[in-house]
């Protein structure tokens, strides 16, 4: 280790030697010799020895064998994403769940050709998008399937329901005997009951139309949509699709590992994107602003040089825990600072002038109502709690 350890300070000291001699603009001869003794050095430490390794490994007591719970990280996974979208207050949702096995076992069973399942399955998918008609008839005349088998396809995936449509499969004649299915069912069944315990399981619905077009999935999958209400006369339809996804993609990690171990895997999905345009459509119709800030009140002047109060007051009112902010420019107009006010949502203004200074007072004005009342200096920080306490629209 001693030896070892030479040979590594040695490396280093050469390694810097050569970076000086590039910052120098040594001759490209004298430059390529200590670069040729830098890697003969290296060259004895041997390839890549001592370094820590990059070593995939699944968790302790997550043997993938069968010695864990499989359906526990899936039905964590899921309440998590209901406290999320519950969270955002953006409307009533529903949580599809399917599992990959029972899509593959469904397809097998009707008789889709192996080579088929990918491209039947993406066309399941566009159940929620268009009539089964249409997407029969794209499997028949699009891509080849037997009208009878599109048929037998269409018996499972217009089903939906809870854990009784589960039971229900269980007992299927012909997608019990198929293996696959089989094990999707018996775990979907189990993550039923976790769902049930987490209080969640009236937001969920097993849906065997929810197909997932991404390959790496491997078992459970799950979208979640807005219920809309229906649109009142003039009103475009809020259609921004799935809102939140995920599932479970146990080959997925492994694929990265030197021996190929099976590394188990769940996770999920906002859409951020899709949510902030459900929000700004709906502020739209209610012709409500976006608040910016959760800056409390500006703090601004009335006439030019009081750039100094303004710091004063701020540097007040940020030692008493209120939110409060002041525009950096020098000499700004007031008008300016009240615009500023609307365009952000700053809900009140504490504005300084001469007279105010004088009268030992603060103006304080209401963006929403333009109101202004003086207050006194020393009561200002209790005023602005008391009307911050109060609702306002946040937004």
């Amino acid at each position: 280790m001693a030896d070892r350890a030479a040979l590594e300070d040695l490396v280093r000291v050469q390694g810097e030697r050569v970076r000086g001699l590039k910052q120098q603009k040594a001759s490209a001869e004298q430059i390529e010799e200590e670069v040729a003794k830098l890697l003969k050095l290296k060259a004895q430490l041997g390839p890549d020895e001592g370094k820590p390794k990059f070593v995939l490994k699944t968790p302790k007591d997550f043997d993938i064998a069968g010695q864990f719970d499989p359906m526990l990280p899936d039905a964590e996974c899921l309440k998590i994403m209901c406290e999320i979208l519950s969270s955002l207050q953006i409307g009533d949702f529903l949580v599809k769940v399917n599992d990959r096995r029972i899509l593959d076992g469904m397809f097998a069973i009707c008789g889709v050709p192996d080579s088929k399942f990918r491209t039947i399955c993406s066309s399941v998918d566009k159940l929620d998008k268009v009539s089964w008609e249409e997407v029969k008839n794209e499997m028949v005349g699009e891509k080849g399937l037997a009208p009878e088998v599109a048929d037998r396809i269409g018996d499972y995936v217009q089903q939906h329901g809870g854990v009784s449509l589960v039971e229900q499969l269980l007992q299927d004649p012909k997608l019990s005997q198929n293996k696959q299915a089989l094990e999707g069912l018996g775990d979907l069944k189990l993550l039923f009951e976790y769902l049930t315990l987490f209080g969640i399981a009236d937001k969920i619905s097993f849906d065997l139309s929810l197909a997932r077009g991404l390959d790496y999935y491997t078992g459970v999958i799950y979208e979640a949509v807005l219920l809309q209400p229906p649109a009142r006369a003039g009103e475009e339809p809020l259609g921004v699709g799935s809102v939140a996804a995920g599932g479970r993609y146990d080959g997925l990690v492994g694929m990265f590992d030197p021996k190929g171990r099976k590394v188990p895997c769940v996770g999920l999905s906002i859409g951020v994107e899709r949510i902030f345009s459900i929000v700004e459509q709906r502020l739209e119709a209610l012709e409500e602003k976006v608040r910016t800030t959760e800056t409390q009140v500006l703090v601004a002047s009335a006439q030019k040089k009081l750039l100094e109060e303004r710091l004063k007051l701020v540097s007040e009112l940020w030692d008493a825990g209120i939110k409060a902010e002041l525009l950096y420019k020098k000499n700004p107009k007031l008008l300016n600072q009240l615009q500023y006010c609307e365009e952000t949502g700053i809900p009140l203004v504490a504005i300084i002038g001469e007279q105010e200074l004088k009268d030992g007072v603060i103006k304080l004005r209401s963006v929403a109502s333009r109101e202004e009342v003086d207050v006194r200096r020393e009561d200002l920080v209790e005023e602005i709690k008391r009307r911050t306490s109060q609702p306002l629209c946040i937004c």
